[in-house]
């Protein structure tokens, strides 16, 4: 019987790490510790519910997380918002269990539970919010780490990156980790502060990532130089990573921080 589940054990395995291309693989043997990463979504109706939320923020929830282990906690605004109101809220997580057992700490720190008493105890017919959209975000291997920019006037750039099956998004992953992409980015100047594959979220398999810019006249111009380098040009152009193969929809959002954000 023990044989036989070993066998049973054996060919789960293997089966799941053939979807999984070879190069992820062994590049995950030796890998540095990588971040999780909440990609959260508030819609409001109106500018009270907006404003109720953007004070739990400030005054309550970023407070307590930066004493829970969490640096960097982004706030941020649409440039050119469409319907709803929303706001983009970006948590870094040392670990999983940092995420994991957020609710529990949080519900254990009286500071924060007193800081977000209106917040948390709004009556139904007076929400903070309309609804929050929430993603589970693992960083990936060749940028582990969210890199906060100098505290200065920018903007920033979301991009959701959507693949037609899962091996589609691995290989683009792979094309920014082993092939070399978010060296290309740096190089050309689409700083980037961080990148993540969608574990939990909407609109799966994807990957999400943030870039900054001064302004939107440097961001056109740094795309441009991007899309002429010469390394950018002889990936691209490397069969296994044609983008008619590995995305099926790319969604961008443009970004202002608020006052109060960490990133």
């Amino acid at each position: 019987m023990k044989r036989r589940r070993f066998i049973q054990s054996t060919l789960l395995t293997g089966a799941s790490t053939a979807l999984v291309p070879a190069a992820v693989l062994s590049a995950d043997a030796g890998k540095k510790k990588q971040e999780y990463y909440e990609l959260r979504v508030y819609s409001f109706k109106d500018d009270a519910q907006q404003q109720l939320t953007e004070t739990y923020l400030a005054q309550a929830a970023i407070p307590a997380l930066n004493r829970m282990g969490c640096k960097h906690v982004g706030v941020f605004t649409e440039m050119q918002p469409t319907g709803h109101t929303r706001l983009f809220v970006v948590i870094s997580f040392p670990s999983l269990d940092d995420f994991t057992g957020m609710d529990v700490t949080l519900a254990k720190d009286i500071t924060f539970q007193q800081a977000a008493t209106d917040y948390l105890m709004a009556p139904a017919d007076a929400p903070a919010y309309e609804r929050i959209q929430s993603s589970l975000l693992k960083s990936f291997s060749g940028m582990p780490n969210l890199v906060a920019p100098a505290g200065k006037e920018r903007i920033f750039e979301l991009r959701r990156y959507e693949s037609p099956t899962e091996y589609a998004g691995k290989k683009k992953i792979e094309m920014f980790n082993e092939g070399g992409e978010i060296d290309i980015f740096k190089k050309t100047g689409l700083t980037p502060v961080f990148f993540g594959e969608t574990l939990i979220g909407e609109a799966r398999p994807n990957l999400t990532y943030m870039i900054t810019f001064d302004n939107m006249e440097k961001h056109d111009l740094n795309w441009k130089a991007f899309g002429s380098d010469p390394e950018w040009k002889r990936i691209a152009s490397m069969e296994e990573y044609s983008d008619k193969k590995l995305i099926s929809k790319i969604t961008r959002t443009f970004l202002k921080p608020t006052s109060y954000s960490q990133i």
